[in-house]
């Protein structure tokens, strides 16, 4: 099959590295000075104590060319609309379509966009951009999640094995992107506000945490998702976490780069809105972090 990665950051970097391994082809769709090194001197791959490095075949994506038979979409949520239409006369409705942006929306987006065959999914690693061409991959934290179509899933499956990399295939694919979305909508609102580390703000601000993830627990109850169980794993897990760890949106809106504030905080307050419930909390942070952030 041929199988395009369209964003080649600390999620999309690593899976096209992994899957460049496979008997598949493999496009990696990039921009800026990252995509330049990568088509120069290949990606590498820092993971803890080993490093490797593959070649591959990376473009911008109004260079794409031919058709995709699988497309992992691994950009800010706020590029996945676009990203969208630029591939859309690359595939048709055999292709496979899957997000692992951040956002419990994702799959929806894509349907309305496409005819094709779309998977609802969210991943698990600790990885980012080190440098232009290297991507950094702390500890041994990977398992993609992923549900929907039966063929596609079976599919995709395949390509995860040959890849040697770890997947789930949950029962309930909805409340597992639940699951995940509930603890970074939560601490990513969290340590912007407060301008503190996931850690800072579990020990100073546990209340505070507590009450916002009972919020978003009650939005997802609408869409009838029950992840009440959530709100003590999140909490459990944000005092585990080291101590420097903070979230994206908290160092974008620190380096004053695009966030996600829209994915993470404001689709907690507008369905919160729409299905007629309170969420005073998310919504206060949320309007004060809309005049934080950039224009």
């Amino acid at each position: 099959m041929r199988i395009a990665i369209v964003g080649l950051g600390g999620v999309g970097g690593y899976l096209a590295a992994s899957l460049v391994k496979t008997s598949h082809k493999v496009a990696g769709f990039a921009r800026g000075e990252h995509l330049a090194k990568i088509q120069t001197s290949g990606l590498k791959i820092v993971e803890d104590e080993k490093e490797w490095q593959v070649n591959l075949c990376a473009k911008s994506l109004q260079e794409a060319d031919g058709y995709f038979d699988i497309v992992i979409f691994c950009v800010k949520s706020y590029d996945l609309e676009e990203s969208c239409k630029a591939i859309a006369s690359h595939i048709d409705s055999n292709s496979i379509l899957i997000s692992f942006s951040n956002g419990v929306s994702n799959a929806d987006l894509l349907r309305e966009l496409s005819d094709a065959k779309v998977l609802e999914g969210c991943i698990y690693i600790l990885s980012h951009i080190q440098q232009a061409g290297v991507i950094c991959k702390k500890g041994d934290v990977f398992t993609a999640v992923f549900g929907g179509d039966k063929d596609a899933v079976q599919k995709l499956s395949s390509v995860f094995d040959e890849a040697n990399l770890r997947y789930k295939i949950p029962s309930d694919i909805k409340a597992a992107v639940w699951k995940k979305y509930i603890f970074i909508s939560a601490f990513a609102t969290l340590t912007t506000y407060y301008d503190a580390n996931i850690r800072d703000v579990y020990e100073n601000h546990y209340n505070e945490a507590k009450t916002l993830l009972r919020e978003i627990a009650e939005v997802a109850q609408t869409k009838g998702v029950d992840i009440y169980d959530e709100i003590e794993n999140s909490l459990q897990t944000a005092g585990k976490v080291p101590y420097d760890s903070s979230t994206s949106m908290h160092l974008d809106f620190k380096n004053r780069k695009r966030d996600e504030l829209e994915t993470l905080s404001g689709y907690i307050v507008k369905e919160a809105k729409r299905n007629n419930i309170d969420v005073p909390f998310m919504k206060k942070m949320y309007l004060e972090l809309q005049k934080r952030r950039i224009s």
